[in-house]
């Protein structure tokens, strides 16, 4: 017994607390409920069928449901909790939503998330509770029902929203309005579209349309309800489509510069590190993630026989490899409403600017520049310095680091050094790059755009090629 404790999973400990306590406040609440309203199986109005036709159709819902980005997911389970709120006590629907849910591998996991549906759940059948005791009439017209069920559907949606922004918020550190944005904001109209249908579920149960038994109209409507999560599931596959066809693209630049295989996933892995050390926010850092890995896009643009050319560049020759920043983002830019923020445009433009102002394309100099630009700059130029190119020797990550620190102030934020020489002396995987190449080349699991978790801009005064180190 004492080895299987030890060997017992656990979280960070503010999850474990929040998940405890959220645990404890639905027994609490149950418990008041049960009190009040007194406890029987099957309650009145249901038999042992409509309590376990029920308990599948909960089961159901959390099964099918649809992953979303940032470690959470969707589900139909919010309109048979509505439901099960107008057809049965109080107590039942989340009692039932807390024990009837597909098992999780984490203990914890699965404590969490059958609380707080259940508390979810509670929340609503006390808003409905609250207008079968207090009816509310305009005129002879009796509201009563309509708004139990639309305030209902809020009390429940922001109770279940709340509670796991704020659980994904406690494990990762990413900031609650960015989880609840990029995970619910766009579900929110959908969502309250959908609620009163399930107080047309739960009359069309208890007064029967179909061969005496309301269970076959909920059947019925299962139908569009499931092809309706098609809309949600859409929506996240779109965003998978467009990283995987970037993918496509990234490896099509690989292939025409070869010396430089795997550079944008190194640039994006020092460069996500970076922005976790200067934001301390895991979304932000993720975002960097995803535009690193889109910096160099623009070079599909350049002639090979330039980006491969191992003599120096000509005045001409320069400025059009320079031009890989513009041509970057006029290339994604039909994708701008669709896809990608500021942050990938931003990163794209002016990854080549200077701390000094004498990069390109816009000779921006110090806070001009997009902070995010200024990460991806230092994390490319590092990748690019102990890469090596055909016109210049690989550094080692020894010499790499002392270029970067002898070009603080003059090419790099200052900031951005310091932390980095901080990275940089914790041995991450990046700083030396053969020993990158090999365990990522040689793990099944290599990086790809949604996981969660060069490039001078002029000559380095050691360097006489009129070419930028990332080139």
């Amino acid at each position: 017994m004492l080895r299987k404790l030890r060997r017992l999973e656990l979280p960070p400990p503010r999850v474990l607390v929040f998940t405890l306590a959220t645990f404890a406040a639905f027994l609490l609440l149950e418990g008041y409920l049960i009190a009040r309203h007194g406890f029987r199986l099957p309650p009145p109005g249901l038999n042992w069928f409509d309590l376990l036709f029920w308990a599948a159709l909960v089961f159901w819902s959390v099964g099918v449901r649809i992953r979303l980005p940032l470690n959470a997911s969707m589900s139909h389970l919010f309109l048979f909790a509505l439901a099960l709120v107008v057809l049965a006590p109080p107590w039942l629907a989340p009692l039932w939503v807390f024990l009837f849910q597909p098992g999780d591998k984490a203990w914890y996991k699965q404590l969490f998330n059958r609380s707080q549906d259940a508390l979810a759940a509670l929340a609503a059948a006390l808003v409905w509770g609250f207008f079968q005791s207090n009816p509310l009439h305009l005129g002879s017209l009796d509201l009563s029902a309509g708004a139990g069920i639309g305030l209902a559907a809020v009390a429940l949606f922001f109770v279940n929203t709340g509670l796991v922004t704020l659980i994904i918020h406690l494990a990762s550190g990413t900031p609650l309005r960015e989880v609840w944005k990029k995970n619910f904001g766009w579900l929110a109209a959908s969502y309250f579209l959908l609620s009163p249908l399930a107080l047309l579920l739960a009359r069309a149960y208890a007064m029967p349309l179909l061969g005496g038994w309301g269970g076959w109209t909920v059947l019925l409507f299962l139908i569009p309800l499931y092809y309706s999560r098609f809309y949600w599931d859409e929506k996240v596959r779109l965003e998978q489509a467009f990283d995987a066809t970037l993918e496509v693209l990234m490896h099509a630049l690989e292939a025409k510069e070869p010396e430089t295989r795997m550079h944008s996933e190194r640039v994006a892995d020092i460069a996500a590190d970076l922005a976790r050390a200067y934001y301390k926010d895991e979304a932000k850092a993720m975002e960097i993630y995803r535009a690193a890995r889109l910096h160099d896009i623009g070079k599909i643009g350049i002639p090979e026989a330039l980006l491969l050319k191992p003599d120096k560049l000509t005045p001409r020759e320069y400025q059009i490899v320079q031009s890989h920043t513009t041509k970057g983002v006029e290339l994604l830019k039909p994708a701008e409403k669709v896809a990608f923020g500021p942050v990938v445009y931003n990163v794209i433009l002016y990854h080549h600017e200077r701390w000094d102002g004498r990069g390109y394309p816009k000779r921006l100099a110090g806070h001009e520049i997009p902070e995010e630009a200024r990460i991806v700059g230092l994390a490319d130029a590092y990748e690019a310095m102990t890469a090596g190119r055909p016109y210049r020797k690989a550094k080692s990550s020894e010499e790499a680091l002392q270029e970067v620190q002898d070009l603080s102030g003059i090419q790099f934020d200052p900031r951005l050094v310091e932390l980095f020489t901080e990275l940089w002396h914790q041995n991450p995987l990046w700083r030396d790059r053969q020993a990158y190449l090999e365990a990522k080349e040689g793990s099944v699991l290599r990086s790809t755009l949604p996981q969660p978790y060069s490039v001078s801009d002029s000559p380095s005064p050691s360097e006489q090629d009129p070419r930028t180190s990332g080139e």
